[in-house]
């Protein structure tokens, strides 16, 4: 019985083609509204003025928080099999709603 439930739960998930090699980012944006959080994925090339949104996620804070959660999570399990995870930020931290990760110096 309790197995039947499980395969019940379960849901599949397709990935389309053009999705499965992912888009790679090296800084996010977030931003939020009374019923709605945007979190927009973005890539910013060294010593370039511009930079340009890869994906915008839109998703209700009850959704957000989940994903807090889940990141977390991971990233605990994360560093229990490969270690802490060092954060190169200058002093002062993030500004709270632009994640920037830093790129790394002088690597071609």
């Amino acid at each position: 019985m309790a197995n039947e439930n499980q395969n019940q739960n379960q849901i599949k998930i397709e990935i389309p083609k053009e999705e499965l090699q992912g888009r790679y980012a090296n800084m996010a944006m977030i931003a939020h509204g009374p019923n709605d959080f945007f979190i927009d994925m973005i890539l910013r090339g060294p010593n370039m003025p511009q930079a340009r949104v890869q994906s915008r996620i839109i998703m209700a804070p009850q959704h957000a928080k989940e994903l807090m959660l889940a990141l977390q999570e991971n990233i605990h399990r994360y560093e229990q099999n490969f270690g802490e995870i060092k954060i190169n930020r200058p002093a002062g931290g993030a500004n709270g709603n632009i994640m920037d990760f830093p790129l790394p110096k002088g690597q071609a």
